[in-house]
């Protein structure tokens, strides 16, 4: 009967011998030195072991947030150019720009003679609502006295910038005068459709510089205003659009695709195939269409063209492109960091990965759109041209290829004019920005004369007076523009044109005006009335 009893009670007993032992084992560990472990419940990687031992044993203080950072960013090299390690503090404007929005007071400044002013206002927003015009200058921001005072972008963004519903009270002046105004924050769009507007008889234009969670949205929005006009034709114009989502381009890719017609498809060793198909009626399945792509052209921009090439359905205008075609996924960390990670490779209808090489460094990766500059890759066809990859045909017959981006149908030089020494200066040293605003500020009522940028671009022009405004202003900058070739005398008159449109009515106006003598547009038209 004991040994009967006993057996009951052996469970028990082992569960607490157990309990005891793991209480007390914990209790002798916290008594001992740092190098000392009898156990652990968990291996450390070296790396952490390293920064726990410099943490605890270095000789002077040190931030070992610094070094984390460091260490996982020299990790990263070992991987491919687009894995990247974005800190904390870079993690919010990042987020913003993906999300096609931030929380603010809807303004454009810069900083002219540690001074800011206001270069535009956002139509409807929060500033033009308060009553701020462009002109501008801030005197007080909140508490914070502005003026004449060493100040960054950075920083006057961290002052204007907050909650949508808090408010903030500036006090401005204006033409001599000062007044004080309190803004209520609220939803300030970053829009990712520059420009939208039928360019010619029949045909519409539209440019996108990114794809963001609103990209879509405000492709919609344009293509049902040209719906509205009778749009026959199309120009997407991609160039320099650096890409974004992935989804963003799909839904726009199945807005000209019918069927059930595959746009892309994507794959790495621990992610499964996925593939993204037409899956509705488009808004432009018909009609002729043209995209314009350059060598800033990459990753989503890629993928929407990729397919649109793949199936016949535009023909490609311009340069190659970046080549990219690597699928991020972005993973936040503890510390309010994030890792935005490589995970898959996309590939086109045809099967193309279009993702140049970066076996030889990232420095040789980085320089690659330099070495087409000097190889000609700018220049000419043939040196743009990207068929040393696997070849792949197309249902019309036309061949393509994989392997460092897109090669255009239809290939446009770039244009040397306005790349001078003495015109480059003009941008480092903000020079021609300065002279835009100034000269528009002191001559608004004559731009306010023109509705719309179509009769600015027919009414305005660079006149003498203009021209040797802008001479003037540029000498106090020591840059010399009496001995300025034809060529580049017309660059720049037309660039001041754009650049004055964009100062009335932003990008839409800029594009409007520029594109009439843009040689890759100009060869769409061609193309598209063939």
């Amino acid at each position: 009967m004991s040994n009967n009893r006993f057996r009951l009670w052996l469970p028990l007993i082992f569960s607490l011998v157990m309990i005891l032992g793991m209480f007390f084992g914990y209790k002798m560990r916290e008594k001992m030195p740092v190098g000392a472990k009898f156990f652990s419940t968990e291996k450390k990687g070296t790396v952490q072991e390293v920064l726990d031992l410099i943490s605890n044993r270095y000789v002077d203080p040190i931030k070992t947030d610094t070094l984390a950072d460091a260490a996982i960013q020299e990790m990263l090299t070992h991987l491919d150019p687009h894995s990247i390690f974005i800190p904390a503090e870079d993690l919010q404007q990042v987020n913003e720009d993906l999300a096609g929005k931030f929380e603010g007071i809807g303004i454009e400044f810069n900083i002219f003679n540690d001074t800011i002013n206001v270069l535009s206002v956002l139509k409807g927003g929060p500033s033009e609502q308060a009553g701020l015009q462009v002109g501008d200058k801030f005197l007080k921001i909140g508490d914070s006295a502005v003026v004449g005072k060493k100040i960054d972008g950075d920083m006057v963004r961290q002052l204007l910038r907050g909650l949508r519903g808090s408010k903030i009270k500036v006090i401005v002046l204006r033409a001599n005068e000062k007044k004080e105004y309190s803004i209520t924050r609220g939803i300030i769009p970053l829009f990712s459709l520059d420009a939208a507007y039928m360019i010619a008889p029949s045909t519409g234009y539209i440019r996108l510089n990114k794809f963001s969670e609103t990209t879509y949205e405000e492709f919609m929005e344009a293509m049902q205003k040209l719906k509205e006009q009778d749009v026959q034709k199309m120009i997407l114009d991609l160039r320099g659009n650096g890409g974004g989502i992935l989804q963003e381009a799909v839904e726009i890719a199945d807005e000209f695709l019918d069927d059930n017609k595959l746009i892309v498809y994507t794959q790495g060793d621990h992610v499964n195939k996925q593939e993204f198909r037409a899956k509705r009626e488009g808004i432009f399945e018909k009609g002729k269409l043209v995209v314009l792509i350059d060598e800033g052209s990459a990753s989503a921009s890629e993928v929407l063209t990729g397919a649109l090439q793949d199936w016949d359905r535009a023909e490609v205008v311009g340069r190659r492109s970046f080549g990219k075609g690597l699928v991020q996924e972005q993973y936040n960390l503890t510390d309010g960091s994030a890792l935005r990670l490589t995970i898959a490779r996309y590939y086109t209808p045809l099967g193309r990965s279009i993702q140049k090489p970066y076996d030889q460094g990232l420095e040789n990766y980085n320089d690659e759109l330099l070495d087409r500059y000097h190889k000609g890759g700018l220049m000419n066809a043939d040196s743009n041209r990207n068929d040393k990859g696997q070849a792949y045909q197309t249902p019309d017959g036309k061949k393509v290829y994989g392997g460092g981006g897109i090669t255009p149908d239809v290939f446009v030089a770039i244009d040397t004019a306005g790349i001078t020494d003495k015109i480059a200066r003009l941008y480092t040293k903000n020079t021609i920005g300065n002279f835009v605003y100034n000269y528009y500020v002191d001559n608004i009522s004559q731009f306010k004369l023109f509705t719309d940028p179509a009769s600015f671009e027919k009414g305005f022009d660079v006149d003498d007076k203009v021209w040797n405004a802008l001479t003037d202003f540029a000498k106090k900058d020591s840059i010399p523009l009496n001995e300025l070739s034809p060529s580049d005398k017309s660059f720049l008159r037309q660039r001041l044109k754009s650049l004055f449109a964009r100062q009335q009515w932003r990008n839409e106006g800029f594009y409007e005006v520029n594109n009439v003598k843009d040689p890759i547009v100009k060869k769409a038209l061609e193309e598209l009335n063939k």
